[in-house]
């Protein structure tokens, strides 16, 4: 009897746990799950101008993007950053260094996905959706809007009501940096 008992509250005790552990793991992430310095990499294109309604007007030529950055987090739902990059094989806005005039702020759900909003001091401002992952030393992420004060010419001739929404295909991978005191 008194192994039948404990048989059955072994059971209960191994249930209770394992329940614990998945309500633990559908919850495990928040604002400060992102801290500290992470190395972004960004590649894609920018295609052209929305509308109002979404549609896109093509830029008369699309132009290939790639940039790096370093993006420091601080716990509570803001960020630092500073990159450099080339657009269609020059470099962006004309800098050849890392430029440094730029925040933000984040969002970060219990189940990993989040948000980005990243200024510029120049006026453009990026809306980038995400997803943590690896124990938060990797981020993933695409640019879902893109406003700008300017733009270069579309086919169609749709010119830019300031600020302008860019069409772009842009995705984004964010390591957690682990050297040079920043653990």
């Amino acid at each position: 009897m008194n192994s039948k008992r404990i048989s059955v509250l072994s059971a209960t005790a191994v249930a209770l746990l394992a329940l614990s552990g998945a309500a633990k793991a559908a919850d495990k992430c928040s604002l400060a799950t992102l801290n500290g310095a992470y190395g972004f990499s960004a590649q894609g294109k920018l295609i052209g101008l929305l509308d109002s309604t979404g549609g896109v007007h093509p830029f008369v030529t699309q132009q290939l993007l790639n940039d790096v950055a370093l993006v420091i987090f601080n716990g509570s739902g803001h960020f630092k950053r500073i990159d450099t990059g080339t657009v269609g094989g020059a470099p962006k806005g004309g800098q050849t260094d890392f430029t440094g005039n730029q925040s933000g702020y984040y969002t970060v759900n219990s189940n990993c996905t989040g948000t980005m909003t990243i200024q510029y001091d120049s006026g453009v401002t990026l809306l980038l959706e995400m997803v943590v992952t690896d124990d938060a030393r990797l981020i993933k992420a695409i640019i879902i809007t893109e406003t700008l004060p300017g733009a270069a010419p579309t086919i169609d001739n749709t010119p830019c009501q300031a600020p302008c929404a860019e069409a772009v295909e842009v995705s984004l991978e964010g390591r957690k940096v682990e050297a040079f005191g920043f653990r």
